[in-house]
Parts: structure tokens; sequence; C-alpha cells
């Protein structure tokens, strides 16, 4: 084999082929810095359920906070560089990945496309920094798949455009919610779903961890209560319904087909660096013929999942990719991480259940990873539609 393999033992395809020197310079420095001060410590803050906050101000260093926006400090890169970039931070943990695009893909998108030049100049230079961090409050416990159906309600206390408003409800499964300076918040308003600017300082707002968790130990997890929020008009973002979040969760959704990708890998390179050195019956497990078969089908998976997301990642760049073809990359790419992760689990045998070993967890997180920004079932019946012009469910 080629020394290349070496370098990227999953290649069967020649990727970096379909790659310009700048993207492969980025992936590379994303790479080192994650070999460097995240793998050395991920089983540990895994166990602790511990989200390294000091990491922050490095990934707004490296320019990783909001990349793919332009102007206000943000680096501007295109969605082939966010992708790479997200895939190698999934290779060290979901937790990590998970922070990047809530803080870009969806709080600071959500200031970028829908926020007044004044909230765009208040809080993208700081999040793009690293020195403020966002969250992003859609979702509901009783509103998961089905955000239309959200009862987090904003109501005006007065009359004119200048009036207060105050935002009462709850919202669940938010990343980072009580470390966070800024909320993103939701709700539903006499004129339809809006969206506010909430500094979490404000009165009314508590965060509240939610624990304990089999899945993204290494990220925060939250339910926001919001108990009559009072924040000024100029807090509202502009534009109604529900195509302001979607917008966002389109970003983060075509985030996550690279990061799933990037966890597939890191977990077949583990396996397959165990099947070598690993002896039983006078030889190495990697000579057999079912670990083999195991090995190629799995690195036959991921070299199709990364070309699915560089072939879609080209698409937005070229401004011609349609949401529904994130559905495509999403449903496809953790389907197939989180049975790749079982898949390697196996070949490590009763080791695999350890924290030295990194596809079990990375399995957990998938399993998180599957669920947000749309379920597998989600995504299969937005295809669906697609495919019959049949709507299954409310909303296409």
């Amino acid at each position: 084999m080629t020394s290349a393999a070496h370098v990227e033992p999953a290649d069967l395809i020649s990727f970096d082929s379909l790659l310009s020197a700048e993207e492969i310079a980025l992936r590379d420095e994303v790479r080192a810095f994650v070999q460097a001060e995240i793998k050395p410590h991920i089983s540990g803050w895994f166990e602790d359920a511990h989200f390294p906050l000091e990491l922050v101000p490095e990934l707004g260093r490296r320019g990783l906070l909001g990349m793919h926006l332009t102007g206000y400090g943000c680096a501007g890169r295109s969605a082939v560089d966010y992708g790479l970039a997200g895939a190698e931070l999934e290779a060290g943990d979901s937790g990590l990945r998970t922070f990047v695009s809530v803080q870009g893909s969806l709080a600071m998108s959500a200031i970028h496309k829908h926020g007044t030049e004044e909230q765009k100049q208040e809080w993208l230079p700081r999040m793009a920094a690293g020195e403020a961090i966002g969250c992003f409050g859609l979702t509901e416990p009783e509103a998961g798949s089905d955000p239309a159906s959200m009862q987090t309600f904003a109501r005006r206390d007065g009359s004119g455009d200048d009036a207060d408003w105050i935002i009462s409800g709850t919202k669940r499964w938010i990343g980072l919610a009580n470390v966070a300076d800024v909320a993103i918040i939701w709700a539903q308003t006499d004129d339809g779903v809006r969206g506010f600017v909430v500094p979490t300082e404000t009165r009314g707002y508590t965060a509240r961890v939610i624990e304990p968790k089999l899945s993204m130990r290494a990220s925060i997890q939250c339910e926001i209560s919001l108990d009559e929020v009072r924040l000024p008009a100029a807090a509202v973002l502009e534009g109604t319904g529900l195509g302001g979040p979607f917008s966002c969760l389109n970003e983060a959704r075509y985030g996550i087909m690279w990061g799933a990708m990037g966890a597939a890998r890191d977990a077949f390179e583990d396996a397959l660096a165990y099947a070598q050195q690993r002896r039983q019956f006078d030889r190495s497990i990697a000579s057999f013929q079912l670990t083999q078969r195991k090995l190629v089908d799995m690195a036959l998976e991921i070299n199709k999942g990364f070309l699915l997301a560089l072939h879609l990642g080209r698409m937005k760049d070229a401004g011609t990719l349609d949401h529904r073809q994130i559905s495509v990359g999403k449903l496809n790419n953790c389907r197939e991480a989180i049975a790749i992760a079982r898949e390697a689990r196996t070949i490590l045998g009763g080791n695999g259940i350890t924290l030295e070993h990194s596809p079990l967890r990375h399995a957990n997180n998938l399993e998180a990873v599957r669920t947000y920004e749309g379920t597998d079932e989600v995504h299969t019946l937005i295809l669906g539609n697609w495919l019959t012009g049949e709507a299954a469910f409310g909303a296409d």
C-alpha cells in the first residue's frame, strides 16, 4: 500500500485528490489541534461529564467559531472548509463539534441571518473570538420534531413599536444554556413565531443541566425556564415564522453529515490499529477473514459518506444545495456512522467497552447526534415527501 494509506487508513479512493491545498492545510491544522488538545483528555472528560470551557477561546483564535460566516470577526471560510473542520473535531468527540455547531451554525447564524445591525455588532465579534457563548432555544419538552406546537409565548407589554416583550415558557435539550452569555429564543407571538436575543443575565432566565446522561457526556445540555422574561423591543430578530429557525437548523444539519463521518473514521482507525496488534491463535486478528470483512465494509461506508458530504458541500458553496439534500446527508451519514462505531467495537471485544478505546464512546454520542436537528424518521419523511409528493406528517 502507498504511504498515504498510513496517514489515512480508511481512504481507499485518494480522497485528498479532491481537495485543494488550502482545504488540506485547514483539515490538517484542526486534526493536529484535536490530536494535541482533545484526544489525550477526552476519556476523562467523558467519564466526568465535563465540557472543556477552557478550549473555547482557542477555538475562537483558530477561527473555528462561525467560520462559515462573513464579517464581524468571522473567518468567512467555505462550506467545505467548515465540514472538514467539523469532521476533525468530531473525530475527537461529538461534544466539541456540537459546541462549534451550536455557537456558529445556530446562535451566530441566527444573528447573522436575522439580526439587526446593532445585534450583529454587539454579539458576533465576541462570539467569533470565543469571548461570549451562545445557545439556541427552539426545542421544548413537548415540541421536539414538531416545533410549530411550541408553547413558549412572547407578548407585547403595551402598544407601539417600542413596547417591551415578555416571554414565558420552557426549552429543553439546549446546548450550553447554563454557561451561555446570550440565548436565541424562539417563541410564539400573536403574529407568528419570532426569534429573540436574550442576554442570559436577564431576570427570569434560568438553565438547569440535564443529567445524568449516557450520551454527549463531554458536553452540556440544559432545560431553560423563561419566567416573565422582559426584553426591549430591540431584542427581537427580523422576520416571522419557522423559516427563521429552520434556516439555522439546516446549517447545523449540514455540519452533522461531516462530523458523523469524523467519528466513524476515528472508530475505524481505533479498531484497525487494535486488530493489527491483537493476537489470538498465534496470529493477529487483522489476518482473520471476518475481521477483514468488517474493516472493508466500514471503510467503504466511510469513503462513501465523505464523498457525499463533499459533493453536498461543493453544491452549498455554489449556492445550488436544496434543503432536502441536506436531509440525504444527515440521514445517511448518521445512520452509517453509528453502525460503523458499533461494528468497530466488536473488533475490540471486551476491551471495547472501556474508555481506553473510542468506538463505544462515539456510538453513544452518535445516538444523540442521530436524534438532534431532526430524527431519522423526520428526515426519512422529508425525503419521502420529495420522492412521492405526498406529505406523511404535518409539515414538509
